[in-house]
């Protein structure tokens, strides 16, 4: 392949069950309008261009993670004659970093698959979602599945993580159940950008440690957590968004009793239920609300008035998509 390679991927938001998809649980999750994209072009040696800052790619050594914006790069390319490969790698997202929105999963998902095409290579869905959460996982920070699964395949899924609990060896445990939803109006949902910012894998690392050891109270929660999914998948089906938006607040509640939540996302919580929300909760990790109401864009103003830093909408669309230009 000679040509330019293009690879987009949608960010992510759960509306109920997360974060159970690391323990076997289920998730409904939306993608965003928004994307990150990466372009794969030819080039006279290695190039990581993140737009403001370039980096040159000439050993091994270079491909060592550094904490830095060309992280994601270097994992991608690790593992492989990398360094023989003469490209420009540059990329731009939409996606909010460090929201809980599935940001860097969206940019490597293009990149590995846009580095995939470039040597040729296509995955099925289901493989290359495996892959980036392996390489994720294994590289960057701990991470369940729901993240490589949504922003690979888009749209609004119900998702089913059953036997995936104990995170086997790469291709040893059985796919993700992706049941794709379609609905006759959009969702009536909004995420709230609040800014209460924590790094994914010092949320979930320690609440993982305690579900190993049969803490019982996490057991429970997630056990319970995984069945508010199930039935969030008849609500939206039937159509019932009043009873989804009661199983989006009781998620929350079970999240908050584990300290998986933070005092900046429950206050804008409180807020948008205050203002009408019929349910709100975390849309990931940290650093951003999805919202359940009636009127989103009354309820925008209210959050921005309460110092929110941004909002985009949940709409379901592509996940994956990756266009080659022939030289």
């Amino acid at each position: 392949m000679n040509g330019t390679v293009t690879a987009s991927a949608p960010g992510r938001v759960g509306i109920v069950g997360n974060p159970t998809d690391m323990y076997g649980g289920s998730v409904i999750s939306c993608s965003t309008k928004e994307r990150a994209r990466v372009d794969i072009q030819p080039a006279d040696r290695l190039i990581l261009d993140a737009g403001a800052e370039q980096r040159v790619i000439s050993t091994p050594d270079d491909l060592v993670t550094r904490e830095d914006i060309f992280d994601i790069a270097r994992v991608a390319l690790s593992g492989s004659e990398s360094t023989d490969l003469r490209v420009r790698i540059s990329w731009t997202t939409d996606i909010p970093f460090r929201a809980g929105l599935s940001g860097s999963t969206a940019l490597l998902v293009s990149m590995v698959a846009g580095l995939l095409a470039f040597r040729g290579t296509r995955l099925s869905p289901y493989h290359q979602a495996e892959l980036v959460r392996r390489i994720e996982y294994r590289n960057l920070t701990f991470c369940g599945y729901q993240d490589a699964y949504m922003c690979t395949f888009g749209g609004l899924h119900y998702m089913d993580f059953r036997g995936k609990e104990f995170h086997l060896e790469y291709g040893t445990d059985p796919f993700a159940t992706m049941e794709l939803i379609e609905m006759s109006a959009a969702l009536p949902a909004v995420v709230i950008i609040t800014g209460g910012q924590r790094v994914s894998g010092g949320v979930h690392t320690p609440l993982r440690e305690r579900w190993l050891a049969g803490e019982t109270e996490v057991v429970e929660a997630y056990e319970a957590i995984a069945g508010l999914a199930r039935e969030g998948k008849k609500a939206v089906l039937e159509d019932r968004l009043d009873k989804l938006g009661k199983l989006m607040n009781e998620n929350q509640t079970l999240t908050q009793s584990l300290g998986g939540s933070n005092l900046e996302d429950d206050r804008f919580i409180e807020l948008a239920r205050q203002a009408g929300a019929s349910g709100a909760k975390l849309a990931g990790s940290s650093g951003a609300i999805v919202v359940l109401h009636e009127s989103p864009g009354d309820l925008v103003k209210v959050m921005m008035d309460a110092g929110a830093v941004g909002m985009l909408e949940p709409a379901p669309g592509p996940g994956l998509r990756i266009e080659q230009e022939e030289s």
